[in-house]
C-alpha cells in the first residue's frame, strides 16, 4: 500500500465547532481597508500571547470573506448581530454566547478584562 499523501491543510473550524474550545473574536468590516479594522488588528498584534493565554481566537468578516473559520459572512453577522456594512466587533466566549459587542475597536485592557471575568476563566478553564 503507498503512503497516504502528506496532510493537506483542512476547512477552519466553524464558530460552533469551537464551542467549548475557544473563545471568538468575530470583527467585522466591509473590507480590508477600513481604518477601524487596520487599529484593531494593530491593538490585538501587541496582545497576541495575552489573546493566546486567554483561548481566544480572532476571525476576520471582509465583505463577503471569512478568515479563520468555515462559516458564511452573512451567517456570521445575523447570528452575532454584527453589521452588514461599517465595523463591528463581537467576543464570543467559550458558551458560546456573546459577551462584549462593539462598533469600534476595542483594545487589549477591555478584552482581557473581559474575559478574566469569564467563569470558566476564574476557575481556571483557561
Amino acid at each position: 500500500m503507498p503512503p497516504a499523501p502528506p496532510a493537506t491543510a483542512t476547512a477552519p473550524a466553524s464558530v460552533a465547532a469551537m464551542r467549548w474550545h475557544k473563545r471568538v473574536l468575530l470583527i467585522s468590516a466591509s473590507d480590508a481597508d477600513d481604518p477601524r479594522l487596520v487599529e484593531q488588528r494593530g491593538m490585538l498584534q501587541a496582545w497576541r500571547t495575552g489573546a493566546e493565554d486567554r483561548d481566544l481566537v480572532v476571525i476576520e468578516i471582509l465583505g463577503e470573506r471569512v478568515i479563520g473559520a468555515g462559516d458564511g459572512a452573512g451567517a456570521l453577522r445575523r447570528r452575532y448581530r454584527l453589521p452588514a456594512s461599517g465595523f463591528g466587533v463581537a467576543l464570543v466566549g467559550k458558551d458560546g454566547g456573546v459577551k462584549l459587542r462593539r462598533s469600534r475597536p476595542v483594545d487589549a485592557a477591555m478584552l482581557a478584562e473581559t474575559i478574566d471575568a469569564m467563569p470558566m476563566r476564574r476557575a481556571g478553564g483557561r
